[in-house]
């Protein structure tokens, strides 16, 4: 059967296989009110776009990545590598994101064609549990951000009460939606680069003579350890790398592939390049590698100290809200058929359940480690499956009706897209110093050769 173009104006069926009418173009959408479905109404134009991307992007980890590069690149190499790992970002997260935005669809209905009705269930898991144990961790983070504040300025200290209050704001942005998030990461943008501008000033005031000696006139390597920096900052957003559908739907039509990328690329650049280059200067000055250990010694700059623990605080808020939130929540959407305000709610209730101040203790680093490890190894590949599916296989052409015909072509399990990625997955473990660019051609090769000679996969091609 050929594949059927379906365009914007067709009539939309409902994720549960029942009709539901298209959201119209005068219809403009609530507060809190996400479907599945594909829709017509997107509340974003470019510029709202960008700035949700910047804020939803801060990431404390790249703190420690800048660390974890001292000694082996100098200043210039590591804003090389920020800055290629952050344009290979927005070429991935266009590319996989080009279904979503062409047909309003979100990452579980976009997985249905590579994977399968119940097959979305692997990949979703992939996305959806590391979402919520970070939420639950970066919240108990920000919880003590906000602890040390009213610690320092008002002599209050009950992290487990500022812990309990700081999630539940989080739930409470949260249940709005893309239009909450819309404006949370649109006005926090502001305050976050301002930040990590006063930051960064602060970092070269202070440690400027030892950030020349240390870094700027070592000679570096622009060797294997080189790209293996790039793989490191670009790992940090590997897991949206997946449901970018998910926001790129929200995205007003007319913005063409180019330009798309250097949105994604400009948004998460500033953010990476300002705390990688922080994490880098503070490590390489002090010996220290955990920058926020040294802020909050600087006892004799509270303004910074201060500035410093807000900056935590609220990047954990637009990070959660906008990576940590929207995917859970629509998988438990789509495999419980919930509503989204009740899956939002059961998915903040769930990051207590991941018993973070556990997570953030010392003896646990190890398992954090490998469980990051683990699940890391499955996302390139279920990228490169998803991405020569929707470009090579289908030639960006999908049959929406098909994608929400729970008992059309699609029914089932894909057993060669599960390979694939499994394949990928062990390449990845295999060369871990470059696992994500390691796993793509084979797990991307392997779908597509099962596809095309594996009888069991020849439905899927409909």
């Amino acid at each position: 059967m050929a594949i059927q173009n379906v365009n914007s104006e067709t009539a939309i069926p409902m994720d549960t296989g029942k009709a539901e009418p298209a959201q119209t173009a005068g219809h403009d959408k609530k507060a809190g009110e996400e479907s599945l479905a594909p829709q017509k109404h997107r509340i974003m134009g470019r510029v709202s776009y960008l700035l949700a991307w910047f804020g939803g992007c801060v990431s404390i980890g790249t703190f420690t990545m800048g660390s974890s590069i001292v000694g082996t690149l100098n200043l210039v190499q590591a804003t090389v590598a920020i800055a290629i790992g952050c344009f290979v970002i927005g070429i991935a997260l266009a590319l996989n994101g080009a279904a979503g935005y062409k047909y309003g669809i979100p990452f579980m209905a976009q997985a249905r064609a590579a994977f399968g009705f119940s097959g979305t269930r692997f990949p979703g898991l992939v996305r959806a549990v590391p979402a919520i144990v970070w939420y639950g961790f970066q919240s108990w983070i920000g919880a003590g951000a906000l602890n040390a504040v009213s610690a320092t300025l008002f002599g209050f200290d009950n992290l487990v009460l500022f812990f309990v209050l700081f999630q539940f704001l989080q739930i409470g942005l949260s249940i709005f939606g893309f239009q909450g998030i819309k404006w949370l990461e649109n006005v926090g943008s502001g305050f976050i680069l301002l930040a990590l501008v006063y930051m960064f000033w602060s970092v070269i005031n202070r440690y400027g003579d030892e950030i020349t000696a240390n870094l700027v006139n070592m000679e570096g390597t622009w060797g294997m350890p080189f790209w293996g920096a790039t793989m490191l900052f670009l790992g940090i957003y590997s897991t949206m790398m997946l449901n970018v559908s998910d926001y790129s739907r929200e995205l007003k039509e007319g913005t063409k592939p180019g330009l798309l990328t250097v949105i994604y690329a400009m948004s998460i650049l500033p953010c990476t390049l300002f705390m990688g280059l922080i994490g880098l200067m503070v490590s390489g000055a002090t010996g220290v590698s955990d920058p926020i250990q040294v802020f909050s010694s600087a006892v004799d700059n509270t303004p910074l100290l201060v500035i410093t623990l807000l900056f935590i605080a609220f990047a954990q808020v637009t990070t959660n809200v906008l990576n940590n939130v929207v995917p859970p929540t629509y998988i438990l959407m789509d495999v419980f058929k919930l509503k989204f305000r009740t899956s939002t709610i059961l998915v903040g209730l769930l990051a207590f359940c991941t018993f973070p101040w556990e997570l953030v203790k010392e003896e646990s680093s190890a398992g954090l480690q490998l469980f990051v490890q683990t699940y890391s190894a499955f996302l390139g590949p279920i990228f490169a499956v998803m991405v020569v599916d929707y470009f090579i296989l289908r030639r960006r052409k999908l049959d929406i009706d098909k994608l929400y015909d729970e008992n059309g072509p699609y029914k089932g399990v894909n057993y060669g897209a599960v390979i694939a990625a499994l394949t990928g997955a062990v390449v990845a473990l295999t060369f871990s110093s470059v696992s994500w660019y390691a796993s793509l051609v084979p797990a991307g090769l392997t779908y597509y050769l099962l596809m095309q000679y594996w009888q069991p996969c020849q439905r899927f091609r409909k």
